[in-house]
């Protein structure tokens, strides 16, 4: 009989790029992947804690599955990611219907514990830190990724300590892959069709691997033919270093967005938030940035309602968002992570912190708008991915990761092409490749 395997991923970029690891590594051990859950013998659901109600979210999901299979075999039931290595011991003593809790530091480990378990019924927690053993094992397995943009993890875990952050007591210490590996999986992915990498790290910009820093790293996969655009995702504020801010100017491969998260305009919040930066350092990097590259614009993430935040950090907050003009960015009422240092303190009236997102999200939402209805009838580059689930139009994105409905041919995969922007709405852009126009490139 053969073994089919369905994942399930929640949460960030690194997560996907995980569960794409993770089969390539069950496929070692006969493992095929199937998107009808109930065509599985194996189900493994990748998960993220970042968000409220996270650990929820994982018994309604497991909930689902023991219902798809009340009449037949029940699957190997695999949990991953960060809320597996959060609440491991937990999730075993109430959940029986859960076979293996793995960490995201473990799944070097995943098919001698799969094998484990199918000889001795067994149920085991592999939740170590791990991160060197992990990626040298990974290492030996080829990504088999072929999307036009893929993800290509280049550094995890972090040593911030964000006082509301659970990423250290779930992904460890901040490990920085050696560099030329990173190159060689860099190639694999051009050779596999891809055109677009995007870098990932819990503190991506952090990166540090003998004398190479996340610069080097984009010039020289800046050298691959095949791949169009270079990303990364996410950064921190205090690892803005100048000769990233300098690639910028030089790369021509690297995207004119960045995602650098604030979480709040205020002094006073970023320091009880532990942030290590202060705002007037935010604004450094902004106006360091767009002297080096005018095109550039920003996205970011904020936290609103946390723990001390009064009127004044709040408008200190909006003001900041006006005076910016970020194209893209999540906005979340704080929320309490079991074990972080906020986690004790007092949460800010609901409604009061409600309120205020609603504000933050109208101005965000209406930048986000705007940038977008700028767009109309001009022109711009956008990356040809895949047709759309209808299949009449085809999916893209522009250079500041906007999405892109468009016509266009198969041809046009994996192709940079210049497309007329028709209409827009606060998400997307919707137009048509064109050939010969006088009208400007935005």
């Amino acid at each position: 009989m053969s073994k089919k395997i369905f994942i399930k991923t929640f949460g960030c970029q690194m997560n996907e790029y995980d569960s794409n690891r993770i089969f390539d590594t069950v496929k070692e051990i006969g493992f095929v992947k199937t998107n009808n859950i109930e065509d599985a013998n194996c189900y493994l659901l990748n998960t993220c804690h970042i968000r409220d109600k996270s650990k929820e979210k994982v018994y309604h999901e497991i909930g689902r599955v023991k219902k798809n299979f009340r009449l037949k075999t029940k699957p190997l039931v695999i949990v991953a990611g960060c809320v597996a290595q959060a609440e491991n011991e937990e999730m075993l003593k109430r959940e029986p219907y859960i076979d293996l809790v793995v960490g995201p530091q473990s799944y070097h480990e995943i098919n001698d514990k799969i094998e484990d378990y199918l000889k001795e019924k067994k149920r085991l927690d592999v939740t170590e830190f791990d991160a060197i053993s992990k990626f040298n094992y990974l290492e030996k397995i080829k990504n088999s990724s072929q999307k036009i943009s893929s993800f290509l993890t280049i550094q995890e875990g972090c040593d911030k300590f964000c006082h509301f952050c659970v990423v250290p007591y779930t992904r460890g210490p901040e490990y920085s892959r050696p560099f030329g590996k990173i190159i060689d999986e860099a190639k694999i992915l051009a050779d596999n069709g891809v055109k677009e990498i995007t870098l990932l790290g819990q503190n991506v910009n952090a990166y540090k691997n003998e004398n190479y820093r996340l610069s080097d790293l984009i010039f020289e996969i800046e050298k691959i033919q095949q791949i169009l655009r270079i990303r990364y995702t996410t950064s921190h504020p205090s690892d803005m270093t100048y000769d990233l801010i300098e690639t910028y100017g030089k790369s021509k491969k690297l995207m004119p967005l960045v995602h650098l998260p604030v979480q709040s305009g205020s002094n006073k919040v970023l320091k009880l938030m532990n942030r290590k930066h202060i705002i007037e350092d935010y604004f450094k990097i902004y106006h360091e940035l767009k002297k080096i590259n005018s095109s550039i614009k920003f996205s970011s993430d904020f936290i609103i309602g946390y723990p001390g935040e009064n009127e004044n950090d709040f408008n200190d907050t909006l003001n900041l968002i006006k005076e910016i003009k970020f194209i893209n960015s999540y906005s979340f009422i704080y929320s309490p992570r079991p074990g972080t240092v906020a986690s004790k303190l007092e949460l800010i009236d609901r409604k009061i912190s409600l309120n205020r997102l609603k504000t933050i999200q109208k101005e965000l939402f209406y930048q986000q708008t705007e940038m977008n209805k700028s767009l109309e009838n001009n022109i711009i580059n956008v990356l040809v991915e895949n047709r759309t689930e209808e299949s009449t139009k085809f999916f893209g994105r522009s250079e500041y990761m906007t999405p892109v409905i468009l016509n266009a041919n198969d041809e046009d995969v994996g192709k940079i092409v210049k497309v007329k922007i028709n209409k827009s709405n606060q998400n997307t852009l919707f137009g048509e490749i064109i050939k010969n126009t006088k009208l400007k490139v935005a």
